[in-house]
């Protein structure tokens, strides 16, 4: 042992000096291990790490390809986390070397993180960021060759029928049998549909030692490249995943998951996407006929008798999952089609629905249906679990005769929790199948059943446990394109299954079988069990009838919605919830990525409201203090029975009389002074006040608009052409050259502040200076856009006079002025209807959107008679949905709850609270530069110097974060520097809701102090 110890010391000591003289580097060194190479750990004096390798004598093109490899990726990729060569003294990336023998010396940059294998952190996560790491690595990769790539290599996966060979080296039957039904499918099946995909060289050893991790479970580095070889692209994906699943509790979730990530970065073809489940298969395959090799030449060696059990408990695992849902569940992931012809199939059902026969009673020509709801979050659920066959029967049946039906309906995608035993259980520990792939159909024992459109029998199968499906029958079909579907057909009769064949031709309305009781059905209530198949899993009539919830994107392209087919008249079948992860990726992948999401980080999924409350998947109820939109409180009674009642009588177009459309117009008229008295209904803030730009341009003849500096009126074109908050920001195009822009009033941080009473005058000469910039070139204004309360400039509140005087510049120029109240009309600011009524002034038009629906897309314009004239020229002005009878009804319910409710005077009472509250606060975290706004539109800036004013945006991130994530409160910024906390919540808000959001805020702010 001292001897040992003493050659260790020895090599390293050679290490140090090799270190020095060819590097120039000092410091401690370290050993790795390493199959066939010296690795070595090295800490520098100056801080740096490094990989010291020393490479056996070998195949020189081996290491070449290495280096070459590192010094393309340096150039073509210098962003990827790989370790980078660090030349000698004499510029050399190798040096020969006798340390052990004689080696190639190569210096690496040290890569940070832990190892795959060894980490707590590994997560779905670090498959996603493995596979973009390999998506992006081998995109890189993809123009570089070198002779030493080409080598036939025993661990290229590409070539593993060369390991039949090796088969009868493997002890033990079953893994022999396992590994020769693998590689004898690799090469008859595998293989050729490779021959069609893209071959490159690839990294081809991304194993659980050769990846690194962060503390948060992403990739932080790709080490090792000597497994280097030009092969099958899609062989990268597959060599990672064999790894990334291990000691997983879903192997094709990762699986999935990693392939997923890499297509985003590297796109592959569908064929790739099909055959990674089978080639990760092919790389335990390779790996145990290597591993049989390595013991017959080193059978003293029980590291490799380990590592084979390993390889073959994941083998195993690997086999237990089902091979067409892994292979759609990949395909999936990497956004094909998970069932390739399900959409066609689906097509084909709908266009020839027509032709299509009834399943049952026929002869009723449009029955009546009783639903019954069997989900977990059904009221009966718990009295359904109770009841026998014969009990749920009765109660049934009951329910028909009681609705005069003429059967019951249980309804597709449902999530049931009456689906128990082993027979529901994935591969996946804890994981149930619980989503109904079917329809059911109630109705007695021997209801005839008849087939809805020709087909064959193609399989029979008698599912003789208790709650299977018993005797049951599927009919094969196909589309005139060809593509083949099935029917499944449940719970029938034993003498249905008696009286057919396979291959026995079944017509369009044919009765061929009929309802089996519970005895014989599986021990459920009777009734059919209707389901569509697009692909049978292999399982043939062993189908499964129920699916997983959380891979439901998959199951319903196995077994659509079988609407289509039933065609009646009440909806079979539901939404399947998903949990937010899933929500996420699915809204990145099939929404328009341009819409962003609230707290991005974790976002929340919300299902219901009350009041100022919003109201989670889990039950958590949040204070919502951004939401203006939903202005008399989430889900008011009123406003949503005003909608149901409307709904449920009419919904149409305006140009039929109605009453609630003229007595709107009337009602909400009546908010302003004369001379406005002319409505005009829109769906949206945006439309409202690109209609309002359209009317002055018609009243006045001018085309040119101004605007105030950092505002926003919209998404629409003419909008954003207004609107410097997006057209000076990021993505925007700069300036119109019809837009002026005005100063922004800013009383806090701008030219003019609090204390100059003058500030209202100072501000609006500079509107008078757009005027006269105008006129410089022979122009005058159509409009003046303004708000009454700057909401994106950072809710601040104009100064005194400032509109009166503005306004005033711009009639002598003969434009006409607008009241944007798209944010904040209709009481919020307490002592008054409308923002722009606490600068005294009558605009010539307002629009309004948001909160006049509260939350139903509906808005206006409200103008003068001779405005509204002006635009009558022949053209006419129609809107399909604005002034509908629904919009109607819910914009008056609105009025009258604010009405009512007293809501305005509420506004001004909290507001009031909510504004002493944070001054008191300021006077105790120096971070509140100003509090500011009226009524429940309020702002309140962070700054980090209250002389210089610097702004304290990433402080207001953090309590916007610890707001959400400790006090459960929603809270946004706002203004040009992003450090206005902005408060609008929806009118109900509370005394008790704003003392809550003063404390947390007090103890957020709390962990800001230094």
């Amino acid at each position: 042992m001292a001897q040992e110890n003493l050659k260790a010391e020895q090599g390293l000591a050679a290490v140090r000096t090799l270190l020095s003289e060819t590097y120039g580097i000092e410091g401690d060194v370290s050993p790795l291990p390493g199959e066939h190479d010296l690795n070595y750990r090295v800490r520098a004096q100056d801080g740096e790490q490094y990989l010291l390798k020393l490479h056996a004598s070998g195949d020189p093109d081996d290491l070449d390809m290495q280096v070459a490899a590192l010094d393309h990726l340096a150039k073509t990729a210098a962003d990827l986390p790989v370790s980078r060569p660090v030349l000698g003294r004499t510029g050399a990336s190798t040096v020969k070397v006798t340390v052990r023998g004689e080696r190639t010396a190569r210096l690496l940059t040290w890569l940070p993180g832990n190892i795959w294998a060894k980490s707590p952190s590994r997560s779905l996560t670090s498959a996603e960021t493995l596979g973009d790491l390999l998506g992006r690595l081998d995109h890189s990769l993809k123009g570089f060759g070198h002779a030493g790539a080409k080598r036939v290599y025993s661990w290229d996966i590409g070539r593993a029928d060369m390991h039949l060979k090796h088969l009868d080296l493997i002890e033990g039957d079953d893994k022999r049998a396992a590994v020769r039904a693998i590689l004898e499918r690799f090469a008859s099946s595998v293989l050729p549909s490779l021959e069609s995909c893209p071959r490159q060289v690839i990294h081809n050893d991304a194993n659980d030692y050769n990846v690194l991790l962060d503390d948060e479970g992403r990739v932080s580095g790709l080490l090792d490249f000597g497994d280097m070889v030009e092969t099958w692209r899609v062989v990268e994906i597959a060599v990672a995943a064999a790894y990334a699943l291990i000691g997983t509790t879903d192997a094709v979730g990762m699986t999935a998951a990693l392939a997923g990530a890499y297509h985003r970065a590297n796109p592959i073809s569908e064929t790739e996407a099909g055959l990674i489940f089978d080639l990760v298969r092919t790389r335990y395959a390779v790996s145990m006929c290597m591993a049989a090799k390595q013991i017959r030449e080193n059978p003293e060696n029980t590291y490799l008798l380990v590592s084979q059990e390993d390889v073959w408990r994941e083998l195993q695992r690997f086999e237990r999952e089902n091979r067409a849902i892994a292979i759609a569940r990949i395909r999936d992931a990497c956004g094909f089609a998970p069932i390739a012809h399900a959409a066609a199939v689906v097509r084909w059902l709908e266009q020839n629905a027509h032709h299509f026969s009834a399943i049952v009673k026929p002869a009723v020509a449009k029955p009546q249906v009783a639903v019954f709801d069997f989900s977990v979050s059904s009221s009966e659920a718990a009295q359904w679990a109770v009841l026998d066959a014969r009990g749920a029967e009765a109660r049934i049946a009951a329910r028909i005769r009681e609705q005069n039906a003429d059967f019951g309906i249980g309804l597709y995608g449902e999530d049931r929790a009456i689906y128990q035993g082993e027979a529901y259980e994935t591969t996946t520990p804890g994981e149930r199948r619980s989503i109904h792939l079917g329809v059911d159909i109630f109705a007695p024992v021997l209801e005839p059943v008849h087939a809805p459109f020709a087909g064959k029998v193609a399989f029979l199968h008698d599912d003789a446990v208790a709650f299977g499906f018993g005797p049951t029958v599927l009919l094969e079909h196909a589309t005139d394109d060809g593509d083949v579907f099935w029917t499944l057909y449940g719970h029938l009769s034993c003498d249905s299954m008696a009286r057919l064949t396979i291959g026995q031709h079944v017509g369009t309305g044919e009765r061929f079988a009929t309802l089996g009781a519970a005895e014989e059905n599986g021990n459920w209530a009777p009734h059919l069990h209707f389901q569509l198949v697009t692909d049978h899993l292999g399982l043939e009539g062993r189908m499964f009838g129920v699916g997983v919830r959380d891979q439901w994107q998959v199951w319903r392209e196995v077994s659509p919605d079988p609407s289509v087919v039933l065609g009646l008249s009440v909806p079979v079948s539901v939404i399947v919830a998903r949990d937010k992860d899933f929500l996420a990726r699915e809204r990145h992948r099939r929404i328009g990525r341009s819409l962003s999401i609230a707290y991005s980080a974790a976002p929340l999924k919300i299902v219901g409201g009350e009041g100022a409350h919003l109201i989670d998947e889990d039950g958590t109820r949040w204070l919502d203090m951004v939401n203006n939109v939903c202005h008399v409180g989430h889900c008011h009674p009123r406003v949503v029975k005003a909608a149901q009642a409307q709904m449920g009588r009419l919904n149409t177009n305006s140009r039929y009389l109605h009453d609630s459309l003229v007595e709107y117009s009337r009602r909400l008229a009546a908010q302003f002074p004369d001379p406005l008295n002319v409505c005009f209904f829109v769906n949206s803030g945006s439309e409202a006040n690109d209609l309002a730009l359209r009317l002055a341009r018609a009243y006045t003849g001018n085309r040119d608009v101004i605007t105030v500096d950092h505002a926003y009126h919209g998404h629409l074109s003419s909008m954003i052409d207004v609107s410097p908050y997006k057209f000076a920001g990021k993505g925007g195009e700069g300036r119109p050259a019809h837009v002026q822009i005005a100063e922004m009033p800013d009383l806090y941080r701008g030219r003019y502040r609090y204390g100059d009473v003058d500030a209202g005058h100072k501000y609006a000469d500079d509107v008078r200076n757009q005027v006269l910039a105008l006129a410089a070139t022979g122009r005058r204004p159509a409009l003046f856009f303004s708000e009454g309360i700057l909401g994106t400039g950072g809710q601040l509140t104009l100064p005194e006079g400032y509109l009166r005087e503005a306004y005033a510049h711009v009639r002598a120029a003969g434009g006409l002025c607008l009241a944007d109240e798209v944010q904040v009309g209709f009481g919020r600011v307490g002592s008054h209807m409308w923002a722009h009524q606490t600068q005294g002034v009558v605009p010539d038009i307002v629009t309004m959107g948001k909160p006049i629906g509260n939350g139903h897309p509906m808005a206006a314009v409200v103008t003068t008679e001779a405005i509204a004239a002006s635009f009558a020229n022949g053209m006419e002005y129609f809107n399909t949905f604005g002034g509908n009878p629904v919009s109607a009804e819910i914009g008056l319910a609105v009025l009258d709850v604010i009405r009512d409710e007293r809501l305005m005077h509420h506004c001004r009472v909290v507001g009031d609270r909510l504004m002493d509250g944070a001054r008191a606060l300021a006077k105790r975290h120096a971070i509140i530069g100003d509090v500011r706004g009226y009524g429940l539109f309020n702002g309140i800036e962070l700054v980090r110097n209250r002389e210089t004013l610097e702004p304290a945006a990433s402080e207001l991130d953090f309590v916007i974060a610890e707001m959400k994530r400790k006090h459960r409160i929603l809270l946004s910024s706002e203004g040009p520097h992003h450090n206005v906390l902005k408060v609008k919540p929806p009118a109900p808000f509370s005394a008790e809701d704003c003392d809550y959001f003063l404390e947390a805020l007090d103890e957020t702010l709390g962990r800001l102090s230094p």
